[in-house]
């Protein structure tokens, strides 16, 4: 594997941690967004199937779409269900479309998108979409003649490949378990901390067991802005000290070349401690490797569909571990590992292996592999990242997997009800991952998809 593949999957399956200093950042751009608030559950679903740029909340969401805006938008939708690849309806007679983009044009060119396949649309826009809830109205009906807004048009989008992947049994399967004992069943998650599009939809029997659940449990809740006060207390020196007191002068000046090609100001980037920096500049690996930045690419993950979804429900969050804890897990890595870590790192930002089409075609099948529940070929590729035990892969793995184990233990001892759990998957299929332990402990954890 190229230097590229290697820091890609790395990251990818690091600590949650890794996303903290970004998701705040994200967070603050996107303050204040024109959407109505019957509509926020399903755009935040939605807002991950690529179908549309989260720009447009901020410009014009609630006024009437552009001829662009709703071009772009069918463009997108009619490629995610054509991914389905789904037996064609031979006797397909595509519904008039005017061009007024109207609610009901609107409509008519998104029942042309699925009719075109053997879903039983029938010959009636308006009605199969009805039945399918794609199209709902209010107290005021309908309302096909007047003009769609950039939120009905891509309300109705997502509603539509909701539907489709739902009647297609398709969407994404994850690495899912299940353990269970006479008053509690725990939905077990391996999470990929940075995702792509191609994720979703998730498959609707995982949705419906999350919304089942009466909670959710994560390593960290990162979208907690009281864990960012103690992480920034920690990743950062006191006053008066620097990183260049911790490491050598080989690395510092490999350090003030990579700031300098990234336009970093060397005043701050010596306040940052080595774990911090080594976190932040790995994900500069991924950065545009399927046409996503860092920031959308987190916004992906898996974890981060989650925790919004629970937020958005007013569903309980648990932490198994908590920023502070994984805070301190980095902060007592010894100075000699931090060190190497970040030093290669570094290398590998100052001699940048070239992306080439193997590396994103792994990385591709790595996601495919997610994606339709493939556990054996997923957890190979974990095997081939895992190489030799060093003293920070011991601390991504082992105790902790030992320690979240117990805690979901004492879950299914103490809590009856249903709960769901989303965690890196390497923590369900290292050696002596979760899954060993619960079974150690005498309890039968099954595939969630059998």
């Amino acid at each position: 594997m190229s230097k590229f593949t290697k820091t890609a999957f790395a990251t990818t399956l690091g600590a949650s941690l890794m996303l903290t200093s970004i998701v705040p950042a994200v967070k603050a751009e996107q303050a204040g967004p024109d959407v109505s608030n019957w509509a926020i559950e399903t755009l935040n679903e939605g807002e991950k199937f690529g179908i549309f740029p989260l720009e447009w909340y901020y410009e014009d969401f609630q006024t009437a779409i552009s001829q662009e805006r709703l071009n772009s938008l069918i463009e997108l939708t009619e490629k995610k269900i054509a991914s389905l690849e789904l037996t064609k309806n031979t006797a397909f007679t595509p519904a008039v479309v005017k061009g007024d983009n109207t609610r009901g044009d609107v409509i008519n060119r998104l029942y042309n998108i699925v009719a075109q396949y053997e879903v039983g649309a029938g010959t009636d826009a308006v009605k199969y979409l009805q039945e399918r809830t794609v199209l709902r109205g209010s107290e005021k009906g309908l309302m096909l003649e007047e003009a769609a807004t950039t939120q009905h048009a891509v309300i109705f989008a997502i509603r539509l490949i909701q539907d489709t992947y739902e009647q297609a049994n398709a969407g994404s399967k994850g690495v899912a378990w299940v353990v269970a004992d006479e008053d509690t069943t725990i939905y077990l998650l391996g999470s990929i901390h940075l995702g792509v599009p191609d994720l979703y939809p998730m498959h609707k029997k995982l949705t419906n067991a999350f919304n089942d659940s009466q909670g959710l449990f994560v390593e960290a809740n990162i979208i907690d802005p009281n864990g960012m006060e103690y992480y920034m207390e920690k990743a950062i020196y006191e006053e008066g000290k620097t990183i260049k007191e911790d490491i050598s002068e080989e690395t510092f000046t490999k350090l003030e070349k990579v700031a300098d090609k990234l336009g970093m100001p060397m005043e701050e980037v010596v306040t940052m401690k080595p774990w911090l920096l080594a976190n932040n500049f790995s994900l500069s690996a991924m950065e545009g490797a399927f046409g996503l930045t860092i920031e959308e690419m987190s916004m992906h993950g898996v974890d981060m569909q989650f925790l919004l979804g629970a937020y958005l429900q007013q569903k309980p969050i648990y932490e198994l571990e908590g920023i502070n804890a994984q805070v301190d897990m980095f902060e007592g890595i010894s100075k000699e590992a931090q060190e190497e870590s970040l030093a290669a790192v570094l290398d590998s930002i100052l001699e940048p292996a070239v992306q080439t089409e193997e590396d994103i075609a792994l990385l591709s099948d790595w996601f495919m592999n997610w994606k339709i529940g493939d556990v054996e070929n997923f957890a190979k590729s974990l095997e081939e990242m895992e190489g030799e035990d060093t003293e920070y892969s011991n601390m991504l793995f082992g105790q902790r997997d030992e320690d979240m184990a117990k805690s979901i233990i004492e879950v299914l001892e103490t809590e009856p009800g249903k709960f769901f759990v989303v965690v890196g998957a390497g923590h369900f299929l290292v050696d002596k991952n979760i899954r060993y332990h619960l079974e150690q402990s005498g309890y039968k954890v099954t595939p969630f998809f059998e």
